[in-house]
């Protein structure tokens, strides 16, 4: 399947757009994911400071004399009835002491922390851990051993439920996950935006090229035929060159019409024909272009008051001798010279014929570049510079039928005071 450029252009911003989100994707995950272990080792070295402070003060609490313990002092201590809770254990050293604190804040199995306190004291190290309690809740663990005359005699180990600041880290990943997702959205939506803004004025200059050889095309083959049938008709027949001559140099006038009219709307299309506005009499503008232009046996009448507009005098010259030249060619009933007559008045130019009139269809679509009244090429060209000429110009260019015969083409300007 062939593309366009225009659709190249097109495809290629979506790579942009995909490249740009895709790479603002991975940072934002990077740092999502920086903020969400940051998170979760905060959240750990809370506990465990908390926790330090309860095996640490403990440890203070016992009295040790030689290898025996006492913990008469952890009994009469404040810390003794607050969480988190904590427990005095032998481990695997074959003591006898043991000391529960008074609060059960966690439901704990008796041995996981025999077995923690095993651990502690036979590395010689403070062990940290998750375990989870009787209820099934996730806690967080300390082991802190203590020492005798002959080494290492026992460990405190002190208990917190990890669930309140668990809960709180998961909230935070949500958060952080939902505004990741939002954010990504946003940037491949900024992407977008801003992908089709960069590449707007290729895809823009790419359309008119295109638009422009489509019209070239369209409004150019039915002159180049009858131009091309002229040339072999005078070949065959020398004795025809003659009467051949004069309507071929017509046709080729005509082409050359159709093709500076191409240019001069595919220009301001693109916004590149600039408008060199000035204060113009609209009255005497008309009369000038009915004068320059061949009636070939019309009759043209013109209709006139003095009124001023500010406009470019070359591209409005255009657009009322688009106006006149469609009334000439087509506004005439079959067999009969055309009759027109054009009024200026109030910054309009109505420019009236005596034609068939035009059809509901095309008064929806008149103004199209490949539309004809007639179904003659140029038309639809003509008329679609007229509007844009209007519309450059802050005017309007409508058209509808006479209640007798014939159509009506209104070019109103603004006028000036």
């Amino acid at each position: 399947m062939n593309r366009s450029s225009a659709d190249r252009l097109r495809r290629l911003r979506l790579v942009l757009t995909a490249m740009f989100t895709v790479m603002n994707a991975i940072g934002l995950i990077v740092f999502a994911w920086l903020v969400v272990d940051m998170d979760h080792d905060r959240g750990e070295q809370r506990m465990d400071l908390e926790l330090s402070k309860v095996t640490s003060t403990v440890v203070r609490l016992i009295n040790r004399d030689g290898d025996a313990v006492v913990t008469g002092l952890i009994t009469r201590d404040e810390i003794n009835g607050q969480c988190p809770q904590f427990a005095v254990l032998p481990g695997d050293t074959g003591g006898t002491f043991e000391h529960f604190s008074g609060r059960d804040c966690v439901r704990m199995n008796p041995a996981v922390l025999h077995g923690l306190a095993a651990d502690a004291t036979r590395t010689g190290r403070e062990v940290y851990g998750y375990k989870s309690s009787l209820d099934g809740q996730k806690v967080r663990v300390r082991a802190q051993p203590f020492q005798g005359e002959s080494g290492y005699l026992g460990a405190v180990v002190a208990v917190v439920d990890a669930e309140p600041t668990l809960g709180e880290h998961d909230r935070l990943v949500l958060f952080v996950v939902l505004g990741t997702v939002v954010l990504i959205g946003s940037l491949a939506l900024a992407g977008h935006l801003l992908a089709g803004r960069a590449i707007r004025p290729a895809v823009g200059a790419l359309e008119q090229q295109e638009v422009l050889l489509a019209e070239t095309a369209h409004d150019l083959r039915t002159p180049v035929a009858a131009l091309r049938a002229l040339a072999e008709t005078a070949l065959r027949n020398p004795a025809q060159r003659a009467e051949l001559l004069p309507r071929t140099v017509r046709l080729a006038a005509r082409m050359g019409s159709i093709i500076d009219g191409l240019l001069v709307r595919a220009r301001l299309a693109a916004g590149v024909e600039r408008l060199a506005m000035q204060p113009v009499w609209l009255d005497q503008l008309v009369t000038g272009v009915v004068e320059e232009t061949p009636a070939e046996g019309a009759s043209v009448t013109v209709t006139a008051a003095p009124c001023k507009v500010m406009a470019d005098p070359t591209l409005l010259q255009r657009a009322v001798g688009n106006l006149l030249g469609n009334a000439l060619r087509y506004g005439r009933q079959p067999n009969q010279p055309a009759i027109v007559h054009i009024s200026v008045a109030g910054g309009r130019v109505t420019v009236a014929d005596h034609g068939p009139g035009v059809s509901s269809d095309f008064v929806e679509e008149a103004f199209d570049r490949f539309r004809t009244s007639s179904g003659g090429p140029g038309v639809g060209l003509g008329l679609s510079i007229v509007r844009w000429v209007a519309t450059a110009h802050g005017g309007t260019l409508s058209v509808y039928n006479a209640e007798d015969a014939g159509a009506i083409f209104e070019l109103a300007l603004p006028v000036l005071p």
